[in-house]
């Protein structure tokens, strides 16, 4: 017999066990399900109806309502429109009783329906508002919530009569859970036992075979494996044989060995797509994968002057990078698409991304850099036409939500016409939430102009200490209705800084506003501006519950908001302070730990 019968054989116990066991488990499945299943039968569809009527009773009393108001025309259609649901509702009670007791529920309850229909068939011909008025307080109102608490009886009832049977139906699954985990166990031992004894004997060269690979790996060139028999195992020994024979005498030549290290490296780096450079830690160039070598035109052949023949922008991205690495400051990570280069090719012109890696030695130092061109074409075309659509749409959005806007502020001022109190509670809301709409679009407008460089600042000398306080003085409501305090410290030395006054109050005002949205009551949130050399820097500290360690390289994103954050606003403001920041030539940075705060922090011409 072959191995695979021997196998297959072998297997066959533990196989039987496991379809015994699967035909068992979909019958009692099957059987839980169908209990389930008439659990919905019985009650369901009376919980539904209950509920249906009490809202449609509710309806009936609100037509009521309307015709004691004086508005009766729109009382007798509502009326008119809830009483043959209703009834249809009633006759499907009435045909699913399935509980004891819920036959004498059902006709109490009909009673009460042809009560109440009395009573308001009396209150409609009742003549004038006052006459209506007392008709319904003293008779329509009882006999309405007499129907009322005869369907919450039913609905009571059969709501009580699921979860019995749902609690029958657990305590039923338990008792299946039980059969099945033993009934798998001893299935599982028994094909396990007899399929653990067929394979170890079928098995038993394979150890021989195993021994024979082990003392290869720990360099033995002179082991073999002797197996006999004429099955796959045999077969297997004899090409184990052969290969160790030619292994024995491959590794006696250690130019082969040379060879085949070199051969697999260059394989290697020339099968990924993207240029790759692998510099020494000299710097000079030690080896090129093909396609740095067609698409930056680099040859090894050229020796020192290598980068010499590459365009001067890749040229320089290649040296900072190299620099980067090489100097011990760990791995090169891009922090956009705007750090791609363009090269141009046949095709068309590509964008390629630059990213380095240190290359470590025995003892751990930096012993060469790898730097990999990622081709990001298509992903920054991607990226740049999903800019310009939301610039667009938030364009677009202005002029309709500005009419949107005059028309509620008229309507609330009652200029078209007087509102109820209801109806100025709502158009106040929906002025509030256009306001906030608008803020989103001029968001999305001011972040569109400063990707794509459109936005010219106005910089002028401004003292430190009015853009702070102009910054505090928008929140101070806010912190106060909060319970969060607001302090503020400029340091004499950084009594002006030269910026855009309007964008950098910008700044600060979203800074401070996260602060206070993050920070408990009794908390605080402080500004403090200092001197840096020729720069001064702002921080903005607050005492909430900071910001976990994964999130923190992320909240720069547009769009992105911290789990469990506040809710409002669209996860644009820490974007737009970045770029406005990086417009003035600084940098935005956060430093947070959980329960102990955040303290966001930039510098600015001083």
């Amino acid at each position: 017999m072959t191995l695979r019968g021997r196998l297959l054989l072998a297997q066959a116990p533990l196989a039987l066990a496991l379809v015994l066991v699967g035909v068992a488990a979909v019958a009692t499945l099957a059987r839980l399900g169908r209990a389930g299943q008439d659990i919905l039968q019985d009650n369901y569809r009376s919980v539904l109806a209950m509920q249906r009527v009490n809202e449609l009773l509710g309806g009936m009393d609100s037509a009521a309502l309307f015709i004691i108001a004086g508005e009766r025309q729109r009382g007798w259609e509502q009326q008119a429109a809830q009483r043959p649901v209703l009834e249809a509702e009633l006759h499907v009670q009435e045909g699913n009783i399935t509980e004891p007791g819920e036959f004498d529920s059902t006709g109490r309850l009909s009673q009460a329906w042809a009560r109440y229909q009395q009573e308001y068939t009396a209150f409609l011909e009742q003549e004038g508002v006052e006459a209506g008025r007392e008709r319904y307080f003293a008779a329509l109102r009882p006999a309405y919530q007499e129907v009322k608490d005869a369907a919450a009886n039913i609905l009571n009832l059969n709501q009580d009569a699921m979860v019995r049977k749902s609690e029958a139906l657990r305590r039923q699954s338990q008792r299946v859970n039980t059969v099945m985990v033993t009934a798998v166990l001893a299935a599982f031992l028994a094909g396990l036992f007899a399929s653990t004894s067929l394979t170890h004997r079928a098995l038993r060269p394979v150890s021989v075979l195993s021994q024979a690979v082990r003392r290869l790996g720990q360099g033995d060139l002179e082991a073999r494996a002797v197996v006999a028999g004429t099955d796959e195992i045999a077969q297997l020994g004899r090409d184990f044989n052969t290969m160790a024979e030619h292994l024995q005498q491959y590794r006696q030549s250690s130019l082969g060995e040379l060879l085949q290290a070199q051969a697999a490296s260059q394989a290697a780096i020339d099968s990924l797509p993207d240029p790759v450079m692998v510099f020494g830690a000299g710097g000079a160039l030690l080896n090129v994968n093909q396609a740095a070598e067609g698409v930056l035109r680099l040859s090894l052949e050229t020796g020192g002057e290598a980068l010499v023949r590459v365009e001067p922008e890749v040229r320089d991205v290649l040296e900072r990078v190299r620099t980067h690495v090489l100097g011990g400051k760990g791995a090169y990570q891009p922090q956009g698409y705007e750090e791609a280069v363009r090269v141009t090719a046949p095709e068309g012109d590509r964008w390629l991304l630059p990213r380095g890696s240190p290359v470590y030695g025995e003892s751990g130092e930096v012993v060469g850099a790898t730097v990999i061109l990622q081709d990001v074409t298509r992903l920054r075309r991607f990226d740049e036409l999903k800019n310009d659509l939301v610039a667009t749409v938030a364009h677009e959005f202005r002029t309709p939500l500005t009419s949107l806007r005059m028309a509620i502020h008229l309507c609330a001022e009652g200029v078209v016409g007087p509102v109820t109190e209801k109806q100025a509670d709502l158009l106040t809301a929906a002025r509030e939430d256009c306001q906030r709409l608008q803020g989103i679009v001029d968001d999305l407008l001011d972040l569109s102009r400063l990707q794509s460089g459109r936005l010219v600042l106005d910089l002028r000398r401004v003292p430190a200490a009015e853009l702070v306080e102009g910054a505090l003085g928008v929140h101070r409501t806010a912190a106060e209705e909060r319970g969060v305090r607001l302090s503020q410290e400029v340091s004499p030395e950084a009594e002006e800084v030269e910026v855009d006054a309007e964008r950098m109050q910008l700044v600060l005002s979203n800074l401070v506003g996260n602060g206070i949205r993050h920070t408990p009551t009794g908390g605080e949130v402080s500004v403090r501006v200092s001197r840096e050399g020729a720069r001064v820097r702002f921080e903005v500290k607050d005492t909430g519950e900071g910001i976990p360690p994964s999130e923190q390289a992320r909240i720069f994103e547009k769009f992105y908001r911290v789990p469990g954050a506040p809710s409002g606003g669209a996860g644009l403001g820490l974007s737009i302070a970045q770029e406005v920041v990086q417009a003035h030539g600084g940098a935005l940075g956060v430093t947070s730990a959980e329960g102990q705060g955040s303290t966001f922090g930039f510098t600015v011409p001083g």
